[in-house]
C-alpha cells in the first residue's frame, strides 16, 4: 500500500469518525414526542453559538441541552415547563422569541418605536420645507402697491 493511499484512508477514517460523532440518535415513545423535541430544539438558542438553535448547533453545550430536553420529555414535563427550566438555568437569552415583560419590552417595541419616530421626524422636516418654499401671502396694501408697479411698467 502506497503512502498516498494510506494517508487518504486515514483522512477518510478521521472524517467518518467526526461525522458520526455529530449525529444524535434518541428514542421517543411516539411521533408526538419527537415533534415536541424538534419544536423545542428549534425554539431554544445555543448559548455558545448565539446565532443557531440547539437543533442545528454542533457545540458540546447544544448536545447537552438536547439530551436534557430528551430527559425532561421522558419525565413527562410540558413544553412550558421545559422552557421555564432552560430559562431559569441559562436566562431569557436562550429563547429566540423572549417573553413579553418589562425587561424585554425594548426588544419587542424598540424597532417599531424607532420607525415611528423616524417617520415623524421626516414629516416635520417636509412640512417645514414646504412652509418655507410656499409664497408668503401679501397684505392688501402690498397687493395694491404691486398692482400699481405692474401697471406702470406695462406698455
Amino acid at each position: 500500500m502506497s503512502a498516498r493511499a494510506w494517508l487518504a484512508g486515514a483522512v477518510l477514517a478521521l472524517c467518518a469518525g467526526t461525522a458520526h460523532a455529530a449525529i444524535d440518535t434518541y428514542s421517543f415513545s411516539d411521533d408526538a414526542q419527537r415533534q415536541r423535541f424538534t419544536e423545542l430544539t428549534r425554539e431554544l438558542r445555543c448559548p455558545k453559538c448565539q446565532n443557531q438553535d440547539i437543533a442545528d448547533s454542533n457545540a458540546p453545550i447544544a448536545a447537552d441541552l438536547r439530551r436534557e430536553i430528551v430527559r425532561l420529555l421522558g419525565e413527562g414535563q410540558s413544553d412550558q415547563q421545559i422552557i421555564d427550566y432552560m430559562v431559569d438555568r441559562y436566562g431569557e437569552f436562550i429563547r429566540y422569541k423572549p417573553a413579553l415583560s418589562a425587561r424585554t419590552s425594548l426588544l419587542w417595541f424598540g424597532p417599531a418605536s424607532l420607525l415611528l419616530g423616524g417617520v415623524l421626524v421626516i414629516g416635520i422636516i417636509v412640512r417645514r420645507r414646504r412652509a418655507a418654499a410656499a409664497p408668503a401671502s401679501l397684505s392688501p396694501e402690498e397687493q395694491q402697491r404691486l398692482a400699481r408697479l405692474l401697471d406702470d411698467h406695462r406698455p
